[in-house]
């Protein structure tokens, strides 16, 4: 059974929108985007849409360098959870996809194209805090158990 995060609003058709996002790791922090929002600012893990016939991987390291300009290799299929929530132009979705570890190998600021993000890195229990999606902070939660007891 899939994890379902956040409440649908009754009365919105929400559409299903495969995505897939990434905890890469570097010195003890988590890679997360900053979304400038001005007083709406919030944080994210980088990933969003997988578009057309992208794989889950490949929407993945696009996501992560459009959104961060980190070029990662994913890893591992950590879970899968979904989020309802409504996008900035108000338009209701259910982000279902996985969450991937990932391997930064590099970065390549030519590849970052959304001016409003921005790379912050997080101690894991302040991005357990802050992200703005509760299947986000799931997915990090969940990470940080797998990474100390293994399973």
């Amino acid at each position: 059974m899939k994890l379902q995060f956040g409440t649908a609003r009754p009365g919105l058709d929400y559409i299903h929108r495969p995505a897939a996002f990434g905890l890469a790791e570097k010195d003890g922090k988590l890679a997360c985007v900053r979304v400038d929002r001005g007083e709406g600012s919030y944080f994210d893990l980088p990933g969003g849409a997988v578009d057309g016939e992208e794989s889950e991987q490949q929407a993945l390291i696009r996501e992560f360098g459009e959104e961060t300009g980190l070029i990662v290799e994913p890893e591992d299929r950590l879970t899968e959870a979904a989020q309802y929530f409504r996008k900035t132009d108000g338009s209701p979705v259910n982000n279902v996809g996985g969450f991937w570890t990932a391997r930064i190998t590099g970065f390549d600021a030519s590849t970052q194209c959304e001016a409003d993000h921005e790379l912050v890195w997080l101690e894991p229990l302040e991005a357990v805090s802050r992200l703005r999606h509760e299947a986000h902070a799931w997915a990090v939660a969940r990470w940080l158990r797998v990474r100390t007891s293994g399973t």
